[in-house]
């Protein structure tokens, strides 16, 4: 197909410029060349679409009839290359972006502001969803996730420092339990779950150089962290999430910390895409805004 294309576009400009010599600089190759392509389009189509002489080129009634139907084809293929390379020079277009909802609120909202009025003609079309995912087969231009989550052969940006969890409790829940002072205590409380695509997330905790898993029980198992500091606030049990999403719950005294001691920096938050070569502006653009010597 992309032999026959090239033949035709050669046709169109040989019978336009009617000379194989305007016509080879044009293409920038030899004339040689050209009349070797032109031969071997007309012997495929079995037709005679240009007359030669050894002075001019004109196309047949057959060739006129064909760059006729042709022409139009052409440009609006022309058209359409155009465009294409002008989303690798210009900021425009839509970008399909996935990450944890926790990512969408700490990394994307803060910059989306300054970056929609940046760039007015880019549309971010994001997908939230909970773990790891597989750019490729979701057709995704970029994400963004947990640095311990991203695949070896993907180009990571770091968008965040790092980050810390926090194991927090209304002052009610504590008004009748003693609170935790080791992670194995976690078992005599409620703890509000997080669903994770493989199950409930095991929460994790070190200190030194010992680590402790703990599959915590409650109430309740949901999704999305957010919600976990609202079942937390309203009393229903111990939650876990990112420090600085409960820091100004903490600063209020609306939620009280355990166990920080046990729970060490993690890598954070990276945007992450398939490759460097051939990248859209406008995915630059938005790896520019919002990796971390940015903020």
């Amino acid at each position: 197909m992309r032999n026959e294309l090239n033949e035709l576009a050669a046709f169109a400009i040989v019978a336009t410029e009617r000379s194989f010599t305007r016509a080879a600089a044009k293409i920038g190759v030899s004339q040689s060349a050209l009349s070797h392509t032109i031969r071997g389009l007309e012997k495929r189509l079995e037709l005679r679409l240009l007359a030669r002489t050894t002075k001019s080129v004109a196309p047949t009634a057959a060739g006129a009839e064909l760059l006729k139907e042709l022409s139009p084809a052409l440009e609006q293929i022309t058209r359409a290359i155009n465009k294409a390379r002008s989303v690798r020079h210009r900021p425009a277009g839509r970008l399909r972006i996935v990450m944890s909802r926790s990512a969408a609120v700490m990394v994307l909202l803060p910059k989306l502001t300054a970056f929609a009025e940046a760039y007015p003609d880019i549309v971010l079309d994001v997908v939230t969803v909970t773990g790891p995912v597989d750019l490729v087969a979701g057709e995704f231009d970029a994400g963004i996730q947990l640095g311990e989550y991203i695949q070896k052969d993907m180009i990571a940006v770091r968008v965040t420092p790092e980050l810390r969890l926090a194991v927090v409790g209304s002052p009610g829940y504590f008004a009748s339990r003693k609170m935790p002072r080791k992670p194995k205590d976690l078992n005599d409380h409620r703890c509000i779950g997080l669903r994770l695509p493989g199950g409930p997330y095991r929460w994790e905790f070190e200190q030194g150089r010992r680590a402790v898993t703990i599959g915590v029980n409650g109430p309740l198992i949901i999704d999305d962290t957010n919600l976990v500091i609202q079942a937390a606030l309203a009393g229903a049990g111990l939650g876990l999430a990112f420090e600085e999403q409960v820091a100004e719950h903490l600063a209020k005294r609306r939620l009280i910390r355990v166990l920080e001691d046990w729970t060490p920096p993690i890598p954070g938050f990276f945007m992450y895409y398939p490759s460097r070569q051939h990248q859209p502006a406008a995915l630059s653009a938005l790896t520019n805004a919002l990796r971390l010597s940015q903020q």
